[in-house]
């Protein structure tokens, strides 16, 4: 059998908590060493919810302990810079979104990564939503005939909070997970429009907006909120023949959030129940269509098979810099007010 890889977690704010340490305690193939953070209070948190985890102040120290990857779940601003440190200490790396405040950070380090030789990929777990896979198939199938039009949302209404400061704004937070589903249903993109506002000019953009033309002929338009009091529909993805929606959120970050985990929920992990599967409006018609099962916990078990060379990446770190170009155009768009055509 193959040895599991040995993997420790840098940060334990909320996404390290709950985004990655459950997933990492209940991978396949993976053996789950230790958390690397300084902050006494979450070293406590460490050890109250995973009794026995060691906790390390350093990447080197992680490193130093026998660890062969990490998964970095730090502050946006952060990401590069340890990304950078751990490939060099020979880590296999993890990295959550979004990967890099800017493209050329972003390409840069991918180039690092590949000089060296050392596993780097890209925590887009939003691949792996229910709704996701489900609108994949029924493409994949022709049920919605030639898709034309993709409308994606994460909207909340949170005006009081706002976006977190460690995900660098919602552009760069919620706009990584939007831009890199457009990318893999509609492939690449040649012109870029945005609209991108904050309460104030010292505070964090909290609602975006970002229409993207896609080489092959759809258009995906793109929202990202912390105060829209009426959210619109998780996905309306439009095709000739019929147009797949979906009203709420896939459930696996409740799930997480609750304190679920894969190895706790079993075989029902990702099962969205009936009342939360989408449906096909072709007209007068409506079909309800069953929800494909979530599959966040299949991430991490990819991974390991990758640093062992027996797979391939679960992302591919060269769609982090697409995302990376595409966010940069839509922070340029936003601030002149025009379209960006990107290069071939």
């Amino acid at each position: 059998m193959t040895a599991a890889v040995r993997i420790g977690l840098a940060g334990y704010g909320f996404g390290g908590r709950y985004f990655h340490a459950p997933m990492l305690a209940s991978a396949t193939g993976c053996d789950f060493v230790g958390v690397v953070t300084r902050s006494a209070d979450r070293q406590a948190l460490v050890t109250a919810e995973h009794p026995g985890l060691a906790t390390y102040a350093t990447l080197a120290d992680l490193a130093a302990a026998g660890a062969e990857a990490v998964a970095i779940s730090t502050p946006a601003a952060t990401h590069i810079a340890l990304v950078r440190e751990a490939l060099g200490l020979g880590l296999a790396v993890v990295c959550d979104k979004p990967f890099a405040l800017n493209a050329d950070a972003a390409r840069q380090t991918v180039e690092l990564a590949e000089a060296l030789g050392v596993v780097l990929t890209v925590y887009q777990n939003r691949r792996w939503d229910a709704d996701f896979r489900t609108l994949q198939a029924l493409v994949g199938a022709g049920s919605l005939g030639v898709l034309t039009r993709f409308e994606s949302r994460f909207e909340r209404f949170r005006p009081a909070s706002g976006p977190g400061v460690a995900g660098g704004g919602t552009l760069l937070d919620f706009g990584s997970h939007l831009v890199d589903q457009a990318l893999v249903l509609g492939g690449p993109v040649s012109r870029v429009y945005a609209e991108v506002s904050a309460p104030d000019s010292s505070a964090l953009d909290d609602d975006v907006f970002v229409a993207l033309t896609h080489r092959g002929g759809l258009h995906s338009h793109l929202w990202g909120s912390w105060r829209q009091g009426a959210p619109g529909p998780r996905f309306r993805a439009t095709g000739t023949t019929g147009t797949y929606v979906v009203a709420g959120v896939d459930g696996q970050e409740a799930a997480l959030v609750g304190g679920g985990s894969p190895a706790s929920y079993g075989q029902s992990w990702g099962v969205e129940a009936e009342s939360a599967w989408g449906w096909v409006d072709r007209g007068p018609v409506r079909e309800p269509v069953a929800s494909a099962r979530g599959a966040w916990d299949g991430f991490y078990p990819a991974f390991a098979a990758a640093v062992r060379g027996e797979g391939p990446l679960p992302v591919d770190p060269w769609d982090a810099v697409r995302t990376a170009t595409i966010l940069d155009a839509a922070r340029v768009g936003a601030a002149t007010g025009q379209v960006v055509t990107l290069p071939g």
